[in-house]
């Protein structure tokens, strides 16, 4: 039996648990009232859509700031009841070079540049998540359609793989300086149908947890209560090498959905419940407050129209990577310090962290930024084909680049945790572009080059995956190929369609899904040898299959939202590609 923790629910119904002042209340770290733990959290959260009271989709703000995400996603497609609540991937990781990364040139590469989350996604019931209807776990009768104002209430679960190297964890993408780790992570959204209403102050609250070699969460999972102790590993944590093979499962338990990763290559493994005994929450829109909370699969099957109402990926069992999150900088200027502090005694700041990126991604110039952090005024702001912004707000809601931070320094910085010295060495200079936008709005940086795995010794090699399996063995039938840049391209008309690229213009390549030979993952014995998804690039002597690269993705989806970019349903190649 797990032992009980000062945070953990008790057995008593609980009380109404209020916020603390910094917390995970806004995912995006934009409430006006509630600050974030991590300092620019936003590139791991989900992106929502926007519904107004006429049924036409639009692109979402939180508190007047665009969040939008760039999300190329396989979608697996069944509807074999249970195919939405236990699902299996075997997977290999992705393992850097050991050169030092270029700034100047895509030649040499580390996988945090790239995307500071690989994740898989899956959707939860929450009765006090848009639209604030009640939810029925593992039940194909959940509405779901983004028009419907009786859909279930619904979350948005995303199991997340941070790549090392670019620590901390606090307001960097990595958790270690050499080793994996991973974390369930769970979006819900306080507003109702339509949009009429929704909680300024809490409106993308998010719960979090590394994933434990002993089931116990590092530190308060709920958007209430996290502190420094939940985004900082421990002795606990899940810590995997670079290139192992993994078995990552997903299904439900009595009390929660059960988050797993079996690390093949080393037998150890990590795992952790979304249960209230651990201490999940959800959160009333009325008054942010949270309620210990058992989150359950939403769905049974996990049929095409089985999503999440309210999200601009039509996520059901989804493979994906995060992209535009890092540029590459021969120096970077106009510091923003981090520094806070908490009522228990926790304490986190790191004094050497900048806005804005002086040559690589910018050429012999300097990026965007600085922004004033009280006014939110900024100067040099860009966007799509790195036009000049038509604003200088960041809350004006454009789809602008408007400062680099995070931005961090090469080699070694010294950061204060728990008032414990900690040194930091990031092998190159970058911004996240994750603070005053959610993203490379100009898509100039090293997601959007050609440095992603294609066989190179420069470049980091490629995630493998085999699946996802339901009920230990059984394929997904079909799939569907779809990515939400689109949204985040301000020449994209989110209604008609126009300007709604899966190569954004400015970017001088976008990376794709393929198949290819794989002697690291075997498939289940029924099924024989499968090839292997990888995500990137052509892989020499490996890729067999690339599904027209970048036009993979399709067109705009005008019947739910033009920023989302799907394929048609296409019958699993996984299942019948030889290699």
């Amino acid at each position: 039996m797990m032992p009980a923790l000062g945070w953990q629910a008790t057995a008593a119904a609980p009380a109404p648990v209020k916020p603390n002042a910094i917390g995970g209340m806004d995912c995006n770290g934009f409430s006006p009232l509630y600050k974030s733990v991590k300092h620019g959290l936003g590139g791991l959260c989900t992106d929502p859509v926007k519904i107004d009271k006429n049924g036409v989709p639009w692109r979402f703000e939180d508190n007047e700031h665009y969040i939008g995400h760039d999300e190329p996603s396989v979608k697996f497609i069944s509807s074999r009841p249970g195919s939405a609540n236990d699902i299996t991937y075997f997977m290999r990781l992705s393992k850097d070079p050991a050169a030092k990364p270029t700034v100047s040139s895509p030649a040499v590469s580390k996988y945090a540049e790239l995307s500071p989350a690989p994740w898989f996604g899956l959707p939860l019931c929450d009765p006090k998540s848009y639209p604030q209807n009640s939810c029925t776990p593992n039940s194909d009768s959940n509405g779901s359609a983004i028009s419907d104002p009786n859909a279930a209430g619904s979350a948005f679960m995303e199991l997340q793989f941070y790549p090392p190297g670019l620590g901390p964890f606090l307001d960097g993408p990595s958790c270690d300086a050499g080793r994996w780790c991973a974390a369930l992570t769970i979006d819900s959204l306080a507003c109702t149908f339509g949009f009429a209403t929704c909680n300024n102050n809490c409106i993308e609250p998010v719960n979090f947890s590394y994933l434990q070699t002993d089931g116990v969460p590092a530190g308060p999972p709920s958007p209430q209560l996290t502190d420094v102790s939940t985004l900082s590993p421990n002795k606990k944590t899940l810590e995997m090498r670079q290139g192992d093979v993994l078995r990552v499962v997903m299904r439900d338990t009595a009390h929660g959905l059960l988050a797993r990763v079996d690390d093949l290559s080393t037998g150890q493994s990590g795992s952790m419940v979304a249960s209230a005994a651990n201490g999940f929450m959800n959160t009333n829109i009325a008054d942010c407050t949270g309620t210990p909370f058992d989150f359950h699969p939403e769905y049974s099957s996990a049929q095409q129209q089985n999503q999440v109402p309210w999200a601009a990926l039509e996520g059901g069992v989804l493979m994906q990577d995060e992209l535009g999150h890092f540029e590459a900088c021969s120096s970077v200027s106009s510091r923003l310090p981090v520094s806070q502090s908490y009522p228990n005694g926790q304490s986190f700041s790191d004094p050497n962290v900048y806005q804005v990126c002086n040559g690589g991604a910018e050429g012999n110039g300097s990026g965007e930024g600085p922004c004033n952090p009280a006014t939110g005024i900024c100067q040099n702001a860009t966007t799509e084909t790195g036009a000049a912004c038509p604003a200088n707000d960041s809350a004006s809601g454009v789809n602008c680049e408007f400062s680099g931070a995070n931005c961090m320094i090469a080699g070694p910085r010294t950061t204060m945790v728990n008032g414990k010295a900690v040194v930091e060495r990031w092998p190159i200079a970058g911004c996240q572009e994750n603070v005053f936008q959610n993203g490379d709005l100009d898509f100039d940086g090293s997601s959007y080059q050609a440095d992603w795995p294609d066989g190179s010794r420069g470049h980091p090699t490629s995630f493998e995956y085999i699946g996802p399996f339901t009920g230990g063995a059984h394929p997904y039938p079909n799939i569907q190929f779809e990515t939400n840049v689109a949204a985040s391209e301000i020449l994209c008309n989110t209604i008609t369609g126009a300007g709604c690229t899966a190569v954004p213009q400015g970017a001088a390549f976008y990376p794709f899904w393929s198949l290819g030979s794989t002697s690291a993952l075997q498939a289940t014995p029924s099924l024989g040898r499968l090839c292997g998804w990888n995500f990137g690039n052509v892989i020499n002597h490996r890729t067999v299959q690339t599904f027209g690269k970048t036009t993979q993705y399709g067109t705009p989806d005008l019947t739910r939202f033009g920023g989302t970019l799907t394929s048609a349903v296409l019958p699993n190649p996984q299942l019948t590609t030889r290699c």
